[in-house]
Order: C-alpha cells, then sequence, then structure tokens
C-alpha cells in the first residue's frame, strides 16, 4: 500500500480523511487559498506553516487592549483563541509524539484547554477575558516555542496517525480563525465609537437578483462525505435518506426581504414564532438582527458602521428568526438533506468569490448563488448520522458530545476558510446564537 493511501486509511481510524492541502497567503485579500498536493511531511509543513501565518495576520490589526477582552460567554479574547490552537497542537501532537518535548508552561492546560474533559479540567469559559496575565508577549512567546517543536516534529517521517493529527490541528485552528473575526466583532460592537476591525468601505450592489425556487431531488438519495476529502468526523458516515417533492431558493434571504418582514410587524407577531423563540424574543427585548440600527438601513461591520446593502444577504440571524421569517414568507427552512443533495446538483458561484471583505456580499448576475456567503439554518436537528461512531480518547470528543440541542446550519460564509466550505459541511449552535454569520435559504413544498 502507499504512504498516501495508508495515511487516508489511518485518518479513517481517527474519525476523519484528508488528502494534505497546503496554502498560499494573499495578504492583499486576507484569505487562505488552498491548493490540492500530495500527501507528505513537506506539504503538511507547508501548510502548517501558512495556517499559522494566517492567524497572526488575522490579529495583527489588534492592539492588546482588543486582544485581552471577552464580550459575552460564547466568544472568546483573540489572545485566547491564538493560545488555545497551540495548546490544542501542544496536547495532542507534541506531547504524545514528540520525544522528550517539556511544555512551555505547566499551567497553560488549564488555562488553554476548551472543552477536553478527558484531558483534565480547565478555566471557565465566561471569564477567559479576565485572564490579564499571561500578556501579549508570553502569548506569542507560546506560538513561537509550539512552532520551532512542530517544525522539529514535521522534519521527521511520521507515522500517518500522527499526520492525520497534524492535519486535524490545522483546520482545527482554520475553525479558530472564523471564530476570531466574529468574536472580535461582537467585542467592538459593544464600543460606543464604534472602531473598525480593517478600514474600507463596502459598496452597494445593483438591481436585485429575482427569488426563484428551483425543485430539489426527489427518492433516496445519499449524503454524508464521500471520497477522500478532508473531513470532520460528523461529516460521515454517508447514508442514504428519502427527499420528497420540495423545491429550494437559488438565494438566500436578503436585506430588503428581511427588512420588509420587520415593518410588517415581525418581531410584535407571536402567530410566526416557534414558542422557545417569542420567549427569546421577548426576554432579549429583539427587533431587528443583531447590529443592525435601529434605523434599519445601517448596521455594524468589521469595518465600521456601514450602509446596508438591501440585496445582500442578511445575517446574524438566530435559527428562531429565520424560522419565523420562513413561516412570514409562507415558505421553511431546508433539511440538511434538501440543502446537501441542492447543492451537489447546482453548484453556483460564492458572491464573495475572489473578494477580501469580511462582509457577505449581494449576488451578482441572476443565476444560483451557493454556497454562501452566509450559514444557513436548516431545520435539522444536529444528531449523529447512523453509523456514527465517537472516535475513541480526548480528541473525539471534538464534535459528538455536542449532539444535542443545536441545529444544523450549511455552507460557509464571508469569513469562512476557504477549505472548510464543501457541502458536507455539518456546523451547528444553538438556536438563540447571533453573532456568526448566519442567514437562511427558503425552501417549500411541492
Amino acid at each position: 500500500m502507499s504512504r498516501f493511501r495508508y495515511c487516508i486509511a489511518a485518518q479513517r481510524r481517527l474519525g476523519f480523511s484528508a488528502t494534505i492541502q497546503t496554502v498560499e497567503l494573499d495578504m492583499t485579500a486576507a484569505e487562505p487559498k488552498q491548493h490540492l498536493e500530495p500527501s507528505s511531511e513537506a506539504a503538511l509543513l507547508t501548510r502548517y506553516r501558512a495556517v499559522r501565518e494566517h492567524t497572526e495576520a488575522l490579529a495583527a490589526p489588534l492592539g492588546p487592549e482588543d486582544q485581552a477582552i471577552q464580550s459575552m460567554p460564547d466568544a472568546s479574547p483573540t489572545k485566547w483563541h491564538r493560545a488555545h490552537t497551540s495548546w490544542f497542537l501542544e496536547e495532542f501532537v507534541l506531547s504524545a509524539h514528540l520525544p522528550g518535548y517539556r511544555r512551555f508552561h505547566p499551567d497553560f492546560g488549564y488555562l488553554f484547554n476548551s472543552y477536553y474533559n478527558q484531558v483534565g479540567t480547565m478555566h471557565p469559559r465566561p471569564q477567559r477575558g479576565l485572564l490579564s496575565r499571561p500578556a501579549m508577549d508570553e502569548i506569542a512567546a507560546y506560538r513561537a516555542h509550539v512552532d520551532a517543536h512542530m517544525e522539529k516534529l514535521l522534519g521527521a517521517a511520521l507515522h500517518d496517525d500522527v499526520q492525520a493529527l497534524i492535519l486535524l490541528g490545522t483546520h482545527h485552528e482554520q475553525q479558530h480563525q472564523e471564530l476570531l473575526l466574529t468574536d472580535i466583532k461582537h467585542l467592538l460592537s459593544h464600543n460606543p465609537l464604534q472602531p473598525a476591525y480593517l478600514e474600507a468601505r463596502l459598496h452597494g450592489s445593483g438591481p436585485a437578483q429575482p427569488l426563484q425556487f428551483l425543485p430539489g431531488e426527489v427518492g433516496v438519495v445519499t449524503i454524508g462525505h464521500q471520497g477522500d476529502g478532508f473531513h470532520f468526523d460528523n461529516e460521515g458516515p454517508a447514508h442514504q435518506v428519502l427527499l420528497h417533492p420540495h423545491a429550494l431558493a437559488n438565494r438566500p434571504v436578503n436585506n430588503a426581504e428581511y427588512r420588509s418582514f420587520i415593518e410588517d410587524g415581525g418581531y410584535r407577531r407571536p402567530e410566526l414564532w416557534l414558542s422557545d423563540g417569542w420567549s427569546t424574543v421577548q426576554q432579549q427585548g429583539w427587533r431587528r438582527p443583531l447590529y443592525w440600527q435601529e434605523d434599519l438601513h445601517s448596521t455594524f461591520t468589521l469595518y465600521g458602521l456601514q450602509a446596508l446593502d438591501p440585496q445582500a444577504p442578511v445575517c446574524h440571524l438566530s435559527y428562531y428568526e429565520a424560522d419565523a421569517y420562513a413561516h412570514w414568507a409562507d415558505a421553511r427552512l431546508p433539511t440538511e438533506a434538501e440543502w446537501e443533495t441542492f447543492a451537489r446538483r447546482n453548484d453556483g458561484e460564492a458572491p464573495n468569490a475572489g473578494k477580501p471583505w469580511y462582509h457577505p456580499c449581494a449576488p451578482r448576475g441572476t443565476g444560483l448563488t451557493l454556497p454562501g456567503p452566509v450559514w444557513e439554518w436548516t431545520s435539522s436537528a444536529y444528531n449523529a448520522y447512523p453509523g456514527f461512531r465517537t472516535p475513541a480518547g480526548a480528541v473525539g470528543e471534538y464534535n459528538g458530545k455536542f449532539m444535542c440541542s443545536q441545529y444544523v446550519l450549511r455552507g460557509g460564509s464571508c469569513a469562512t476558510p476557504p477549505a472548510h466550505i464543501r457541502h458536507s459541511y455539518r456546523n451547528f449552535f444553538y438556536p438563540d446564537a447571533r453573532w456568526q454569520f448566519t442567514g437562511l435559504r427558503l425552501a417549500r413544498d411541492l
């Protein structure tokens, strides 16, 4: 068996699979570009370096004060993201697979473990913003320490299971790159000066793209990850589902359409809402999407306060808001099986493709817009696929234990690393979560 094929088999035993990808940084676009390469330590090292460098590039516009604060329990400080992604590599790769490795600091496991209970106790998540120490320079030294030892490890021949763990570590860090952006946006939005993460002016779009409903597949279909490309364990196994006649919209709901929902009393009409959703609207005082201003014509972005583009996809919606809008529009949210089969058959153009904006762009042309540029809520609860088994050990806590009380989102967003935008990717959040770039695509029964 070739080294490459054996590597894939080993990765499957760990619960995920991948073809090694290298990443080239284009700082003008501030996005890593993905290229498929043969599996090897050299290719993995190239990818590792690019991902780690991109995290630092994302943090570069932020000062020490920006990186230390936590705006809510669901969000984490930037410096915590930078340290946690290093801890993940230290805990699961270096400590287990580099002989003689010495941890950078004996207490960092407690400070920067996120939720891996099998590893040990951890600092309370809501109190991450109270960690004024370690300071920024020590976090930088921690990352440099981990990188130096990872370079040493990657300079030797590696067992395929170790390559698989390192690859998982890079994808884990890319997930935190998206969180870094959404978390800092939430933090900066609480500053009365409404400062920008990046300086730029977003430009509006032209005429609206007509909303059309396109028929989906009917009958028994296969969903779930197929092939040898990287995937997280919760994307498999591939399995069959039965689809009834239905149709999905050619694009996500836009700001102008959602504004009509608000102006029609959408947040004041309990008949549109799920019971828990209506209770949340009353308790939280929701009257519009997160970051929209009271005038309904401007919104806070990573570029500061900007005019609301009426044709851009509405974002920062909870599941409750997405479901209420769908009821108002005489439609519904798609199931994840409907979304995946629709996406596989109808690849379209992502509006943010080739653009550096960390904000959803309006669709171009009149064709299909898929995926994104917002995560799209589905009506599917986040559960295990038939035949799913949680991988053994602490790394098995990555996804499986969260399969309760959350909903699946599909696609990707303007903040998602390109390598993570694939048809089988299953994102998941609690139904009241709004700080991610989350929107909706309508579906209807036929």
